[in-house]
């Protein structure tokens, strides 16, 4: 038997109210509706037609179909952040990914880590709430409690000279127009899990990303909008050890000049 859809329009409109401090009449004096007309669409004795609908859509700044069939209440701060400023992915026609997460006593938002134990099961359990509930936790107050982090531990070398088993953080991205070619990103995919790369969005004209390595050893591939799961921007990352150091332009023409020198002494030797 297939199962029914859930619909929150009542409990969202109510919840949107309270979270903007409005009351009913305050509501229907805005959208030019009577009291009653918000109480009834409030308490699912009525439902509004397609105007009403896209005037809550327009005051809110939320699109009708996640007014419609997301549990807003059940959002994570930043998420709900994310819809009242402009990132409602369903109005770009996709579908709104909705995290798990977990939040301290103090309210806020955790940063889970996500070590190389866990990475195989985070895979498959990304999107599972009693899975995240058992990863580490930890909190860096400089980072901005209105978005949310997340940090993994790297393996390899494709990514050098950030070194194997580091700790990358990034920020959640819900909006995937805005990913922004040269910049790096964790990216998770169902058939290669974590991995931690420079993008190349070609989204807007072929549904794609290309994604590089900073270890050209490593060659560049494409992966499908279709079968990525989730993208973190790279904010920063936590090593026990020193990348090898980037010498200076400088330096590199005068490490040249006497590598010439010595390849023309050698030749002179050897007349």
């Amino acid at each position: 038997m297939r199962k029914k859809r859930d619909f929150y329009l009542s409990s969202n409109l109510k919840y949107l109210r309270k979270r903007k401090g409005r009351t009913q009449d305050e509501i229907a004096f805005s959208l030019g509706m009577k009291r009653s007309t918000i109480s009834g669409y409030e308490n699912a004795v009525a439902e509004p037609g397609m105007e009403a609908l896209a005037a809550f859509s327009n005051y809110y700044k939320i699109a009708i179909d996640t007014l419609i069939t997301i549990n807003l209440s059940a959002l994570s701060e930043s998420q709900l952040f994310q819809l009242e400023n402009g990132s409602d992915v369903y109005i770009r026609g996709s579908q709104l990914r909705v995290l798990a997460t977990t939040i301290n006593q103090e309210n806020n938002e955790n940063i889970e880590l996500v070590p190389l134990k866990a990475k195989a099961g985070y895979k498959n359990g990304f999107a599972d709430p009693e899975f995240i509930k058992e990863l580490p936790v930890f909190q860096l107050p400089f980072l901005s409690r209105e978005k949310k982090y997340r940090t993994f531990q790297l393996n390899g070398d494709s990514m050098l000279p950030i070194p194997d088993a580091a700790w990358v953080t990034g920020e959640y991205l819900q909006d995937w127009n805005r990913l922004i070619s040269g910049h790096a990103y964790i990216v998770l995919t169902l058939d290669d899990g974590i991995v931690f790369k420079i993008i190349e969005n070609r989204v807007q004209e072929e549904q794609k990303l290309t994604l590089y390595s900073l270890n050209p050893v490593y060659e560049p591939y494409d992966v499908g909008i279709r079968d990525i799961k989730e993208i973190w921007k790279f904010v920063h990352y936590i090593s026990a050890e020193l990348p090898d150091p980037a010498l200076p332009e400088s330096h590199l023409l005068s490490m040249v000049v006497n590598l010439k020198r010595d390849v023309d002494r050698l030749k002179q030797q050897h007349k």
